[in-house]
């Protein structure tokens, strides 16, 4: 670990361990806070966070910045030859419904405007592994500004900000400035679309994150930009334009429902498909998004056809960071040997979200291991290498016993577009970072000195 970084993270520990009541005393109030804060989502929180935030270096920046770079390069070439040959299609398993909408032209060239990369970060030698990859959906600025803005009565955070400058990444008006960009390039085919566009946050609000989607409506506004929070299934089409239930034309959409609750429901969001199949609203991801927000993603690009079409350093790349991945049935892999090797594995399927249905043979004895590996086996899972997770120590004076443990981290990298905009930092205790259960949150910020 940097040397800097070490007397930082030195420095909170020990004021905690000087200062133990008062950080515990400070944790209460902080917890308080949460209950009336935008971290409050549906009536339930959904941060817990931790005593001692996320630093990053200028190395770790620059490497982010560069892990960002080539990953959204090698998603865009394969989401490219996804669109270009139908072969290559049939192993992504993909519905025709779905298939259908991934091979709608959305009316400009970005094929992937919003991605978040979680990599499992090994600070100490700069090695890393890929968790998932995040498009359709992607969430937590809000959380990571949030814990920031919470750390102003955090002790321990106050005392080394005495010492030494902390920067935070700036999540919400980064993004507005990405989307207008990508709306102009979307007007180039469709000069008839107004030059400053009426946005429409979407989601099926019973289930969406209603506090992130509201910090964006304002940082739209901000810029001068009409922007309201919609429920996808309440929007209608009529006579080519799309319009929001107030009766109001929408020209721009920021798509927040992932694309696996848009299928459950497609019969419910037909005016939004209609405008987008006939060219009427910027939709902003498309749904060629999918392609590589899919695990298959992970199985595909271990595959020759993939390697074929990528360069030899983006090959190094997805050998060296991309864990081992295959269908976890019999055209991937053998039952028994994912039985037998429990620790070397983790099971996913193929189109989640929120760590549902993750299981890895670690956090579980044999038996227990082997009812689920038959209970998942040929039924829509990957199977994928274990990757080893580094540990930093961490406080939970809020949910847990207040003492120093070692907890795993997972390092979420935004993309805008093909650039780096920050980082959204999870922990946890145990083998999984579960989101909603041993999920724990931390504010991330950038060392300056």
């Amino acid at each position: 670990m940097d040397k800097r970084k070490e007397v930082v993270y030195r420095e909170y520990l020990e004021h905690i361990q000087k200062h133990g009541e008062e950080n515990r005393r400070a944790a209460e109030v902080m917890k308080e806070d949460l209950q009336h804060s935008p971290l409050i989502s549906r009536g339930r929180l959904i941060d817990m966070p931790l005593a001692i935030p996320k630093i990053y270096t200028k190395a770790d920046d620059a490497l982010f910045r560069s892990v960002v770079e080539i990953t959204h390069r090698i998603c865009c070439k394969v989401i490219r030859h996804y669109l270009e040959n139908p072969a290559y299609r049939q192993g992504f398993g993909f519905s025709k419904e779905l298939e259908e909408l991934i091979l709608m032209d959305p009316g400009y060239e970005d094929l992937l405007p919003m991605a978040r990369f979680d990599i499992f970060y090994h600070e100490d030698t700069g090695d890393f592994k890929f968790c998932e990859i995040n498009t359709d959906g992607t969430s937590a600025m809000n959380e990571d500004y949030n814990l920031d803005k919470l750390n102003i009565k955090n002790s321990a955070h106050q005392a080394v900000l005495r010492k030494h400058t902390l920067e935070s990444y700036e999540l919400f008006d980064s993004w507005v400035e990405t989307f207008l960009h990508l709306y102009q390039n979307y007007r180039k085919k469709h000069p008839e679309m107004p030059l400053v566009p009426t946005v429409a946050i979407v989601d099926f609000l019973d289930k969406g994150n209603l506090p992130e989607f509201y910090e964006f409506a304002r940082r739209f506004q901000k810029k001068g930009i009409y922007a309201q929070v919609v429920d996808i299934r309440e929007l209608r089409y009529e006579e080519g334009c799309l319009l929001a239930p107030e009766g109001y034309e929408i020209h721009g959409i920021y798509r927040r429902a992932v694309t696996a609750d848009v299928m459950e429901q497609l019969s419910e969001v037909t005016p939004l498909l209609d405008a987008y199949r006939d060219g009427n609203v910027f939709l902003c991801g498309s749904f060629r998004t999918q392609v590589v927000h899919a695990k298959t993603f992970f199985t595909v690009l271990h595959q020759e056809e993939t390697r074929e079409i990528l360069t030899e350093e983006e090959n190094r790349f997805v050998a060296e960071h991309v864990p081992y991945t295959v269908d976890f049935g019999e055209d991937g892999i053998a039952l028994e040997e994912v039985i037998r090797n429990k620790d070397q594995y983790i099971l996913k399927p193929n189109d989640s979200y929120g760590s549902n249905s993750v299981a890895d043979g670690k956090g579980r004895s044999s038996e227990e291991w082997e009812k689920l590996c038959r209970e998942y086996y040929g039924k829509g899972y990957i199977c994928q290498e274990y990757a080893e997770q580094y540990a930093t120590p961490n406080v939970d004076f809020m949910h847990g016993d207040g003492e120093i443990h070692d907890y795993i981290n997972m390092n979420g990298l935004y993309s805008y577009n093909g650039k780096f905009a920050g980082v959204f930092t999870r922990q946890a205790l145990g083998t999984i970072i579960a989101s909603h259960q041993s999920e724990r949150n931390v504010a991330s910020y950038l060392l300056l000195e």
